[in-house]
């Protein structure tokens, strides 16, 4: 007979792996506590409801940045007590401003009294910087505010409130760093902020020019992206010539964006910035001198190592932004005049996996805001330029000067264009003159395409055969003006390629049916099957048959009346 165990068996945990309950610490609010009353001052509440009811918009949409939707509610609060109630103190008595209460009873209004309705973006569909129309139309928005940090690009349909947010700022630290950069009292200087620190610009420019400096312009803020200083007023006689600014130097408040700074630095004789960053940051420097020659460079090599790309890509950034779609056929004119192919994506927030799917692409260029226009190509497979610098890639070796200037906007770009259509109208004597560029007459450059010269890849050496290959030839036309001698080619038809040439849908080459052809191998379904179906020639030719039908529970099968 077995042995009965002495003890009972051990069904609970050891002591020793005993689960310790400990008390895990809630996470740390990374954003700051405020009060309603600094809510109510930083947002300037006053300043909102007094735009709105001025305009008379009922319908209003609050646009906050990710780092400010923690105050989105009592924003949202603060603002409908105010636009709803006119009070100003407490009918109790007590003292207490109800303008500063949130989250409290709600006051019974009617549709009569109160017809303002506000409605809290909490997603942006391009950059915060950025109005966001789109999301704002989905609720039928009359007007949108703004809140935080704003790159001012003019709208196309709806109005804007723009509210900075007043940011604390040391004074006293920023005039220290002013003087010991800045020995000379004589030296101009233009001072200028980020827009969050605009409201103490004239606090800082009255102590400076107290402390003997006389040559100080404060830079105030004004919608226009275009002026020298992107969206700020400029001293005197700067307006009407822009290239007095490079005798000035540059005092920044707050790190620029880097389409800024390049703007910036190509304009003025220096820049110094002022770092807001905690002074807990690494490396950090109060004030240093922004040098941005490395930058520019780069971006030079970037656009001339795309000047033989065949096939670009062009990036709709924006649906917001005014002008947007004229800039887009000027840049789609362009590539075209140029013999190379453009395609038109639409999209988001730019990243490298959405434009990795597309590797017919040679080069991007994004049509966006002036600030996120910009887009640092390391993290992506083809380059990405901007609008300015596409221009300056299409030209060729000879025309291609450029004075170190930069330009982030699109709107100069066009500006620039339409100078020189009217110095060429003007020019222009013989309207049966040709191109003023090859001064050949239309279909001479074609005719002869060995005459071309020959193109190479600045960064291999390489010859590039095929680097406009929208340029029709003699290999795609006959002497009839047919395709190869084909009759009733469909404008939207697919032609058969002799070898060697390119793919030609009816009339015209396609690099990307090409690119699909010669270099993807998977082209669909069936394509792993190596049927050739499409050639008259094909002996394994597969007949389409009828398969099933039905629905999940039973299938009917083609050749009988059963189900499976």
């Amino acid at each position: 007979m077995a042995e009965l165990p002495s003890a009972p068996p051990a069904l609970s945990t050891p002591a020793t792996h005993t689960f310790d309950d400990n008390v895990v610490p809630p996470p740390t609010l990374t954003h700051p506590f405020r009060s309603p009353e600094q809510t109510y001052l930083r947002y300037e509440v006053d300043r909102t409801v007094a735009e709105i009811k001025k305009g008379k918009w009922r319908r209003i949409a609050l646009q906050f940045p990710d780092s400010m939707l923690p105050d989105a509610p009592t924003v949202f609060e603060q603002l409908s007590r105010r636009l709803h109630e006119s009070p100003t103190t407490n009918p109790n008595g007590t003292g207490n401003d109800p303008r500063f209460s949130t989250f409290g009873n709600p006051i019974p209004t009617t549709e009569e009294s109160s017809p303002e309705k506000l409605f809290i973006l909490g997603d942006t569909s391009y950059g915060a910087c950025c109005v966001d129309e789109i999301a704002a139309e989905h609720v039928n928005a009359d007007v949108v505010v703004h809140y935080g940090r704003a790159c001012l690009s003019p709208t196309a349909r709806l109005p804007v409130i723009h509210i900075f947010t007043k940011q604390p700022l040391a004074i006293d630290s920023v005039i220290e760093a002013f003087e010991s950069v800045y020995q000379d009292h004589t030296r101009p200087v233009v001072l200028m902020s980020d827009v969050t620190y605009a409201s103490h610009l004239h606090e800082i420019g009255a102590k400076l020019s107290g402390y003997g400096y006389s040559s100080i312009f404060t830079a105030n803020i004004r919608h226009d992206p275009t002026s020298p200083l992107p969206n700020r007023t400029v001293p005197e006689g700067v307006e009407t010539d822009p290239q007095k600014l490079r005798g000035w130097h540059l005092f920044h408040i707050s790190s620029p964006p880097d389409s800024l700074l390049l703007t910036l630095s190509s304009r003025v004789s220096s820049v110094h910035v002022y770092s807001t960053a905690s002074a807990s940051t690494p490396e950090w420097k109060a004030v240093s001198a922004a040098s941005t020659s490395v930058a520019l460079r780069r971006r030079y090599a970037l656009l001339t190592s795309v000047s033989t790309v065949p096939i670009f890509g062009i990036l709709i950034n924006t649906l917001s932004v005014k002008n947007y779609l004229h800039i887009v056929d000027h840049v789609q004119s362009s590539i075209s005049a140029a013999g190379k192919k453009s395609y038109t994506f639409v999209v988001g927030k730019i990243n490298a996996a959405k434009v990795a799917n597309f590797s017919e692409i040679g080069a991007w260029v994004v049509i966006g805001c002036w600030e996120s226009s910009l887009v640092d190509s390391k993290d992506f497979w083809k380059p990405i330029l901007t609008p300015f610098e596409l221009e300056l890639a299409l030209a060729s070796d000879e025309e291609r000067i450029w004075s170190g200037e930069w330009k982030s906007d699109f709107q100069s770009v066009l500006e620039e264009a339409s100078r020189q259509s009217v110095n060429y109208a003007s020019n222009k004597t013989d309207p049966g003159e040709g191109s003023s560029v090859t001064g050949l007459q239309d279909g001479d450059f074609d005719s002869e395409p060995e005459s071309a010269p020959p193109e190479f890849d600045l960064r291999s050496g390489r010859f590039v055969s095929q680097s406009r290959p929208m340029q029709t030839s003699r290999d795609f036309r006959g002497p009839n003006g047919r395709h190869n001698g084909q009759h009733n080619v469909g404008g939207f038809a697919l032609v058969r390629r002799p070898k060697g040439d390119i793919v030609a849908i009816g009339n015209q080459a396609s690099p990307g049916a090409e690119f699909l052809q010669s270099s993807r191998s998977w082209r669909g379904l069936g394509s792993d099957l190596n049927i050739e179906y499409d050639r008259p020639d094909a002996s394994d030719a597969t007949a389409i048959e009828e398969g099933r039908s039905g629905i999940a529970r039973g299938y009917l099968n083609a050749q009988s009346t059963g189900r499976t």
